[in-house]
């Protein structure tokens, strides 16, 4: 998609959210029951079983500037190794038996969400849901025959916040592909916020089946003055459509909320690192959102064909620090890469 209809994106992005994150929104109707029914493959693209996602390896010496960095994949590692992992301090329960909204909350509406966008967000157990084998799965349906809400999906906030001054958050997502789908894994602090001034960070987003993961950082305004606060790294995923994938973001800020480093991951290897924006948010005080969003500007316009397309959230943890720890997250940060401008 032309660059310059991203950017014109992310600027109805920020009127809209200016407006709409500066008050208290209304909460959602709440969700009663698991549905009863089976989790059925979509009927639009191919779902593939999930795997098992593969080790986290070091990543390879960092490329030229503007050459995407490779994603290192290997094989999964034996028992021994998986219990001297990171402590988690919160990992979401996909219970099929748990309400969504006991876990997330379930934003409502149809009114663009600022880039035009044609879904109407709803609380429906058909548009999020936990299956019986523990996954989250946000479905987006499209029934352009329907006399309304042709075009259905899931914005889903968690409860819980990020909590703590340093740590690490990662998700095992396998992501819809096709035209007019754009899919996402973000944080936005708590409400109510100024956007984009109080931050955005965009940890797995990708539109229009392209298999490619833009990672995001946005503070500041847009305008001329600002424009270097919005960053951007492009990485392209070719098994995106049929393997999931390890996204992960870790932060490091000191006790008083001033400063600090931020890194991106894809499947254990850096992406990404920026400096913690001043008069950005304290990072404690942000909450996770996944959604599946269809057409508006980001997607050139594109539209989804009839069907349904799922993003499944096999797993969604917070943890005391990165893979290897924090003398890891160290070498991460300086042999990583900031993002370019927008």
């Amino acid at each position: 998609m032309p660059f310059q209809k991203h950017l014109d994106g992310l600027i109805n992005k920020g009127k809209a959210k200016l407006k709409e994150f500066t008050g208290d929104q209304n909460q959602p109707p709440a969700q009663n029951q698991y549905p009863q029914q089976q989790y059925q493959q979509p009927g639009h693209y191919q779902q593939h079983q999930y795997q098992q996602p593969n080790q986290y390896q070091q990543p390879q010496p960092q490329q030229g500037y503007g050459v995407p960095p490779p994603i290192p994949y290997g094989s999964r590692p034996g028992g021994a190794q998986q219990q001297q992992g990171p402590n988690v301090y919160w990992q979401a329960a996909f219970n099929p038996q748990t309400p969504v909204n006991q876990i997330f909350e379930q934003e409502t509406g149809d009114h663009g969400w600022g880039n035009n966008e044609s879904q109407n967000y709803t609380s429906e157990p058909q548009n999020s849901f936990f299956t019986p084998d523990n996954k989250l799965v946000i479905r987006g349906i499209v029934q352009t025959s329907a006399p309304s809400n042709k075009y259905t999906s899931a914005r889903l906030i968690t409860h819980q916040k990020l909590d703590r001054q340093r740590g690490c958050l990662s998700a095992v997502v396998s992501a819809p592909c096709a035209p007019g789908i754009w899919p996402a894994f973000w944080l936005l602090p708590k409400k109510p916020f100024a956007w984009p001034r109080d931050g955005e960070v965009d940890i797995f987003e990708s539109w229009n089946g392209d298999c490619v993961n833009h990672s995001c950082l946005h503070w500041g305004h847009f305008n001329g003055e600002d424009s270097q606060k919005h960053r951007v790294v492009d990485t392209p995923i070719p098994s995106m459509a049929h393997q999931a994938q390890v996204m992960a973001f870790a932060w490091d800020q000191p006790e008083d909320g001033r400063g600090g480093r931020m890194v991106w991951y894809i499947n254990g290897g850096v992406v990404m690192k920026a400096d913690i924006p001043p008069g950005t948010r304290r990072l404690s005080e942000w909450n996770v959102i996944l959604n599946v969003a269809m057409g508006g500007n980001v997607c050139g316009g594109k539209l989804p064909g009839d069907g349904q397309y799922d993003f499944v959230v096999h797993e969604l943890k917070l943890m005391d620090e990165p893979l290897g720890g924090w003398n890891q997250f160290g070498a991460d940060w300086h042999r990583g890469r900031e993002g370019k401008t927008m």
